[in-house]
């Protein structure tokens, strides 16, 4: 027997595959269109107090909220032509009153989409607001060297930053 295959179902299944792995294409693609940035904008939530501040971070920088140390890892951004997306890697540990660190989060944050990796901490909540140009943003007290990469219950703990924008 000579069987002829089936023209109109192998087309199908060609577009078929095509139309799975085509999505994958594009999202390679985005992901590879984004330019890193030195700085990012950060807000942060108090839940009890209703306390939020907003404040940029340099990529290297470890800033204090709170409890809660903020480790900047990096900080990426879409082109302008592209749809709009920043996206941060941050580290997010809490000294506990037994000057215990313990890890609250780590990986990448998406402006765009808050809830799609979110910090869960029952008291505090960090989101990425923004990637930010080299302008080097204010030094605050909030902001410890770039060489305290790791959480160590011996670190001195620094006051609370003020909002940079005047929120209460």
């Amino acid at each position: 027997m000579n069987h002829k295959p089936n023209k109109g179902l192998l087309r199908f299944t060609v577009l078929f595959a095509a139309l799975l792995i085509l999505p994958f294409l594009f999202v390679a693609q985005a992901k590879a269109d984004m330019q890193h940035y030195p700085v990012v904008k950060l807000r942060s939530l108090d839940k009890i107090t209703a306390r939020s501040e907003t404040f940029e971070a340099r990529v290297g920088a470890t800033v204090k909220f709170g409890p809660l140390f903020i480790k900047v890892q990096a900080c990426r951004k879409s082109d302008p032509i592209d749809e709009p997306e920043s996206a941060a890697f941050l580290q997010i540990w809490e000294i506990g009153s037994e000057d215990e660190a313990q890890w609250v989060f780590s990986g990448w944050m998406f402006a765009s989409s808050p809830a799609l990796s979110p910090m869960d901490h029952s008291v505090y909540d960090v989101w990425v607001l923004d990637c930010l140009s080299d302008q080097a943003p204010e030094k605050k007290s909030d902001e410890l060297p770039s060489e305290a990469i790791k959480p160590a219950p011996q670190e001195e703990i620094i006051e609370e930053p003020v909002d940079s924008e005047g929120a209460e």
